[in-house]
């Protein structure tokens, strides 16, 4: 029972930081970006979390994952935080934090229709907060602020599709294990981006980053990669798809808040209304238990 009682907090605390640490990180990434390209600030952000928690794993006495682990960790990473994760950062040049988070809200029915290729469909109460949480982002997407343009309204849903099929598929892989998983992910997702930055002759925006681009560059990296990152490869492994990708309902208000709070941005009766549709769709996927 205590053990159990553990799960459950560890679950509860994974949640948290996807619900709102993820949420914050759409708005980082736009003030990131204000001073370095977005694939090479992608690359940075991972390759130093991901250094990091691979040398803190290593004096810990974690062993060095094989080659088959890190085919399996390059292959999710590349899915995940190339196509996943940076190419948000790259639509974020001319589509709004909020409007990216919707488009990510997509994740768990691409999810369902990824874990269903190998046998896990949802249960109907999940599926019903997954149509219900999805009403509430096509409330959210009426209102003023949600524009976005063609080019980078497609890059985000092909960034939910990637993420979702790799999120999916990372589980049927050979994996290092436990946080190891997270650390050899984010070095390949890393170099990955930068060998696409330097095909895609980036250049630097400035010559000095901003000191604000330089914080939300390490709010990227202990929050939305160190801890965040994690805990959603921790759910993964622990509940069912539908819970484990619940975060995406939440994101969206999450980023408009703190677009408010931090830009002076207008909530209209839109966003209000789509919070409390969005709420209701995720407490419905809450109730879980956990996969086989």
């Amino acid at each position: 029972m205590h053990k159990q009682t553990g799960q459950r907090l560890l679950i509860l605390l994974a949640l948290v930081a996807l619900y709102f640490f993820w949420g914050a990180t759409y708005v980082a990434m736009r003030i990131a970006i204000d001073s370095f390209p977005p694939f090479m600030m992608a690359a940075l952000r991972f390759l130093v979390a991901g250094g990091l928690l691979y040398g803190w794993l290593r004096l810990r006495g974690s062993p060095v994952p094989n080659r088959a682990e890190w085919l399996g960790a390059a292959a999710v990473g590349t899915l995940l935080l190339v196509f996943g994760n940076a190419a948000v950062a790259y639509a974020e040049q001319t589509v709004a934090s909020g409007v990216a988070a919707l488009g990510i809200a997509t994740v768990p029915l691409w999810m369902a229709l990824f874990s269903g290729l190998w046998g896990q469909w949802p249960n109907r109460r999940e599926w019903l907060g997954i149509v219900i949480g999805m009403t509430g982002v096509v409330v959210l997407n009426l209102s003023a602020n949600m524009q976005a343009s063609p080019l980078g309204a497609g890059l985000i849903l092909l960034a939910a599709a990637s993420w979702a099929f790799g999120s999916a598929w990372g589980k049927r892989l050979p994996m290092p294990a436990g946080v190891m998983a997270s650390a050899a992910q984010m070095l390949a997702g890393g170099a990955v981006l930068v060998v696409v930055s330097l095909i895609s002759g980036e250049q630097w925006t400035t010559t000095v980053p901003s000191l604000k681009s330089v914080t939300a560059i390490a709010y990227l990296v202990v929050f939305g990669s160190l801890v965040a990152y994690s805990a959603y490869l921790y759910l993964l492994k622990t509940v069912r798809p539908a819970l484990a990708t619940s975060y995406t309902f939440v994101n969206p208000l999450v980023a408009i808040f703190l677009g408010v709070w931090l830009a002076g941005e207008h909530i209209s009766g839109y966003e209000y209304a789509a919070l409390a549709i969005i709420v209701t769709g995720v407490l419905l996927v809450l109730p879980f238990k956990r996969s086989n």
